[in-house]
């Protein structure tokens, strides 16, 4: 198993769950087919940072963040078209990545994934009313 994956698996958990051992984080790692010895979860816990707190495992520290995404799309999205369960969505030159990483870290369950170029994201979603209902959303922050 791959470590970056593992620790952004480990990451996701605690941001989803509250995980209070080591035991409780091997059980749902294995859950999700990423299996983890104690030894290296108690590594992974002191690279990633996280602490034991009241509420579970937090992170205490973190990437730096960006602008809010309602302010990236507001500012550099021009276009969102459905096709099926995927959107492409336009923005202007450069700012493809800005838009998809604000989306990724936004965490919308709706969005399996994207993908971006210079100019365009490709945003995957479940189903093809759940493409429609993010295309509104995201041209919701437009108005």
């Amino acid at each position: 198993m791959n470590k970056t994956l593992r620790h952004h698996q480990i990451l996701k958990l605690i941001r989803q769950k509250t995980v209070y051992t080591q035991e409780e984080l091997a059980r749902e790692l294995t859950a999700i087919g990423v299996p983890a010895t104690q030894v290296t979860l108690s590594r992974d816990i002191r690279e990633l940072g996280l602490i034991k707190t009241n509420q579970g495992y937090q992170q205490i520290y973190s990437e730096p963040p960006g602008p809010p995404l309602s302010t990236v799309v507001a500012e550099f999205l021009t276009d969102v078209r459905v096709a099926k369960n995927l959107l492409v969505l336009r923005t202007t030159p450069a700012h493809a990545s800005s838009i998809a990483l604000a989306l990724d870290k936004a965490n919308w369950p709706d969005i399996v994934g994207t993908i971006a170029g210079d100019d365009t994201v490709l945003v995957v979603a479940p189903d093809d009313d759940t493409a429609s209902s993010l295309r509104e959303r995201l041209l919701s922050y437009q108005r």
